[in-house]
């Protein structure tokens, strides 16, 4: 047991910003299309943390052209090159599932200042 930790120690990312539920969060990710790879930026609200160490993941979700759109995305995956926190929230709930049901304004977070 103590040598998969070791193994997964070696594989989990140290640069990770502390980010929460409630935060808004920039996701670059690495997309590769044929030979080439680009970066992509997925933009949105984090409503879900799950699990821990090498498996740890996080949903995030944004609202493009009135349609709702959640990605799930694994902290330690060598495609996520970057996450950035834009903005800080306020929340007292672990997950935010509830969000998916609101429209308009009463989908949005609080902010911390």
């Amino acid at each position: 047991m103590d040598a998969l930790k070791t193994i997964a120690q070696d594989s989990m990312k140290q640069e990770i910003p502390a980010f929460g539920v409630g935060d808004t969060v920039k996701v670059h990710v690495r997309i590769s299309e044929g030979d080439k790879s680009r970066i992509q930026i997925f933009e949105g609200t984090v409503i879900a943390k799950k699990h821990g160490g090498i498996n740890e993941t996080f949903t995030v979700r944004r609202v493009a052209h009135g349609c709702g759109i959640e990605r799930v995305f694994p902290v330690h995956s060598p495609s996520v090159d970057k996450i950035e926190v834009v903005r800080t929230g306020v929340v007292r709930r672990a997950k935010l599932y509830y969000l998916r049901d609101r429209v308009g304004k009463a989908a949005k977070v609080k902010a911390k200042y």
